[in-house]
């Protein structure tokens, strides 16, 4: 008896199921029955020309208007760190320093052998200007120790690492007992009083962008005010578009260093033309497309882009003003469609 009822209550839950699929079946045809013979609910907007202002939007990572970074010149053990992140030094001044007996270094070595080539070529010079010596033996030994010195001289650079500019200590990678191998990046130095920024800008919309142009960089609610410094005039073939520096003045210190900020830029003109909202716009296949309403039908046409501020994108071609572009229930439309228009 439990075995049947087993049976029947697997027919009885297939039947349902079979009878739900066919339930959404009937249900999708008649939708499709009822756009077929009614339309497909749309909305439209009538296509205008409309005056933008013109800003370019992008996002870019800011730095220093000079910044550099000093990198370790042999393997050994940091010695000395003798600033802190957020310090202000003077160019040459030493930031870090390694230990003098690294024999890879040949510290002490370099030190002798240029107070040795020193004190010859003062000997030297002395005997010269006396007529000890010829003008060779004097050159010859001017040149030993001006050898000597740039020896020593590197040595100094490789155990006491310099400041390359006078800037703010923005980045201190090693801390003291670190082992470090040559090339890895010690401290970078950065003069932040002004930033900039490098962007990239498309083929289409590098006209708009001039040299001098007004500009603003804004970060976690803080904005700083600057200018377009350069305007490439050829395009990159890697990313296929014109590279754009702008600088900022940030003598208060608002935006720190190394973020990643909103870049605007103003153009000096304004632009009249036919811009829609990009949500309008379809992809189908390589095509951008939209839907205009003709004739209580739905018509797709091809278009051509342009420029793109902020959600309005301009269209160069294929949208006349007049035309009833649709907005919306567009997804369910192919061309040809019958449509029927909805407040």
């Amino acid at each position: 008896m439990t075995k049947m009822r087993i049976t029947l209550l697997i027919f009885l839950s297939g039947a349902f199921i079979l009878a739900g699929c066919t339930k959404e079946k009937n249900t999708a045809k008649s939708m499709e029955q009822l756009y077929k013979e009614n339309g497909v609910p749309v909305k439209v907007d009538t296509v205008v020309k409309k005056t933008m202002s013109n800003t370019y939007t992008s996002h870019a990572v800011l730095s220093g208007i000079k910044e550099s970074t000093a990198s370790a010149k042999l393997a050994d053990e940091v010695d000395k760190i003798y600033f802190a992140v957020g310090d202000v030094v003077d160019k040459d001044a030493v930031v870090v320093s390694f230990p003098k007996d690294n024999p890879a270094a040949q510290y002490n070595q370099a030190r002798v052998a240029f107070e040795h080539a020193e004190a010859t070529m003062k000997r030297m010079k002395n005997l010269y200007e006396n007529g000890g010596i010829s003008l060779q033996d004097f050159e010859n030994a001017d040149t030993q120790y001006k050898v000597a010195k740039a020896n020593w001289q590197s040595v100094q650079q490789t155990v006491n690492v310099k400041a390359p500019i006078r800037g703010t200590i923005t980045q201190i990678n090693v801390q003291e007992s670190d082992n470090v191998h040559p090339g890895d990046e010690l401290f970078t130095i950065s003069q932040t009083n002004r930033l900039k920024a490098k962007i990239w800008v498309a083929e289409k919309q590098i006209a708009d962008i001039q040299k001098g142009a007004s500009a603003v960089a804004s970060w976690s609610g803080q904005s700083i005010m600057g200018r377009v410094a350069q305007v490439d005039m050829s395009l990159d073939q890697n990313s296929q578009s014109f590279g754009v520096v702008v600088e900022f003045d940030n003598g208060a210190g608002k935006i720190r260093s190394g973020v990643n900020a909103e870049i605007k830029i103003n153009s000096r003109n304004s632009i009249q033309a036919i811009f829609i909202n990009r949500k309008n716009i379809l992809k189908q296949g390589d095509e951008d497309v939209v839907f205009v309403a003709t004739n209580g039908a739905a018509q797709k046409r091809p278009v051509e882009l342009g420029r793109m501020i902020g959600l309005e994108v301009e269209v160069l071609s294929g949208l006349e003003e007049g035309e009833a572009l649709i907005t919306k229930g567009q997804l369910l439309l192919a061309d040809g469609a019958k449509i029927r228009l909805v407040n």
